[in-house]
């Protein structure tokens, strides 16, 4: 019995890249919107009870990773500000005016402003919905890859049962036509014995 072996067709492979990608761009998106919650949440919590305070900047930025730094007092407990926007020619020992939130000394920022950090509000409105288009495009390509191993997939047990069966037909093909050919036989010399 002959056996027709049909090579499945090759499934088109996804780098790993894309599930990496996918995964990133889906963290980013969550830690800018957690960013620019807490943002929006200090600014209304100052908004409804400011407290007025004055600060003294203990710490410049250098542009190296490290931020400035401004440091107050609070119901008389000293407190470090971190990364506020500070006016361009600062001074070490400069006086700053500050306010804060009546029940969060920590929610504290510069005099006018509307955010205790503008730049991460304004980060995160750019970076949340770049990092949602680009995690739609890696799901849809994710997606897509899928749809087309499943088809790939099912036509290759399509392809193969197909084979088997075309393998299996010229085997049985002679029994059936001998069968009925020795059954015309028989007829056929039966018919001329009695004649």
């Amino acid at each position: 019995m002959r056996s027709a072996t049909v090579p499945p067709p090759r499934s088109p492979r996804l780098g790993r890249g894309w599930y990496l990608a996918a995964v990133l761009s889906a963290v980013l998106a969550v830690g800018m919107c957690l960013l620019g919650w807490r943002q929006a949440d200090q600014a209304d919590r100052i908004g409804a009870h400011p407290v007025r305070v004055e600060g003294v900047v203990t710490q410049l930025p250098t542009g190296g990773g490290s931020y400035s730094a401004v440091s107050y007092r609070a119901a008389g407990q000293p407190h470090t500000a971190a990364a506020l926007p500070l006016a361009d020619g600062a001074k070490l020992g400069d006086a700053i005016c500050l306010e804060h939130a009546a029940d969060d000394a920590g929610a504290v920022r510069i005099c006018g402003d509307t955010y205790p950090q503008p730049v991460g509000v304004g980060l995160a409105r750019f970076s949340v919905p770049v990092a949602l288009l680009f995690f739609a495009v890696c799901m849809l390509r994710i997606l897509r890859h899928r749809r087309a191993v499943a088809i790939r997939s099912g036509q290759s047990r399509f392809a193969t049962t197909v084979a088997l069966a075309a393998g299996a037909l010229p085997d049985g093909m002679p029994a059936i036509t001998q069968g009925k050919r020795s059954r015309r036989r028989r007829r056929s010399g039966g018919r001329r014995g009695l004649h």
